[in-house]
């Protein structure tokens, strides 16, 4: 068989239309597709991307140290090659069928990497100029940071969960984890029970601000078994796909193009702003939303 025959469509390494963003479509998807057929034909690995994505995006953060408009724009230049090999983990995961738990925690915490890499170097960079108030501000916007990202990514995934089924979403359930946990071996599997540790706590941290979307999945399972009816899905799919567009933005995009432009005005401190104030409303917005159709949906169920 050729390797025109066996080589899979830039379509089926997508999550879904309903989840992707016009960027991603046209531009990361594309190139990460492309890496992901050289990494398959070479025989690396998803979880091997993904780490050399985070030392890329290491790299990337300390260019933005200096106030050299040069070294800031390779900066630039780094990071958006180590999110196209993000990409291309996850398309690769999904061409070889190498998905994995590790996989996926490792993904999330690649952008963490990156973030904490440029928030510290913008704050050894003002540091001059705003003494410690930098790194106060610094670490409140990036614990909003944080929130935003992980309820992004759950919503991301509730969405695929009612449009493709438990197959195509990675949504979690912190009960079903950590009766995984006490299953592991702290002597044979240590990284793999740190990992997971971590993981449980990201999602009970999700869990605890979607109360009404708990109890409406409560109802799932318990009535339906966690099979949730057609005209369900179908009226889930409708109210939820207008949030998409806010996911995205509070993922990576959006907020990448403002760091730029702060970068490139020589003014990075406006990025802090942004995230603390555009993106923290965008969020209240999004979960307010999201609960209160939540809500009515478990009337109906």
């Amino acid at each position: 068989m050729s390797e025109k025959e066996t080589k899979p469509s830039l379509e089926s390494t997508l999550k879904s239309m309903d989840t992707e963003e016009f960027i991603d479509i046209h531009f990361y998807r594309p190139i990460g597709y492309r890496w992901a057929l050289l990494f398959r034909r070479l025989g690396i690995s998803p979880n091997s991307v993904t780490i050399a994505s985070i030392f890329i995006g290491i790299a990337s953060g300390i260019c933005f140290y200096p106030h050299d408009l040069t070294v800031n724009i390779i900066g630039m230049l780094l990071l958006v090659w180590a999110n196209s090999y993000d990409s291309a983990d996850g398309q690769l995961a999904r061409m070889t069928g190498q998905k994995s738990a590790l996989g996926r925690i490792l993904d999330g915490t690649a952008g963490d990497i990156w973030f904490i890499t440029i928030y510290a170097a913008i704050c050894l960079r003002l540091t001059p100029q705003w003494g410690i108030w930098i790194w106060v501000f610094a670490l409140i916007t990036g614990m909003c940071h944080s929130k935003q990202a992980a309820m992004a990514d759950y919503y991301r995934n509730i969405h695929l969960l009612f449009l493709k089924g438990k197959d195509g979403s990675e949504l979690s359930h912190s009960p079903v984890l950590k009766e995984n946990f006490k299953k592991m071996s702290w002597k044979k599997e240590f990284i793999y029970k740190l990992f997971e540790a971590f993981y449980i706590n990201y999602t009970v941290g999700q869990e605890k601000l979607t109360p009404h979307f708990q109890k409406m999945m409560d109802i799932i399972r318990e009535k339906y078994h966690g099979q949730a009816p057609e005209w369900f899905r179908v009226a889930f799919r409708e109210k939820s796909l207008p949030l998409m567009k806010y996911t995205n933005m509070l993922s990576f995009n959006t907020r990448v193009i403002v760091l730029f432009i702060s970068l490139l005005i020589d003014q990075p401190w406006l990025y802090f702003t942004f995230e603390i104030t555009v993106l923290n409303l965008m969020l209240i917005y999004m979960i307010a939303r999201h609960e209160k159709f939540c809500k009515a949906f478990s009337g109906q169920l």
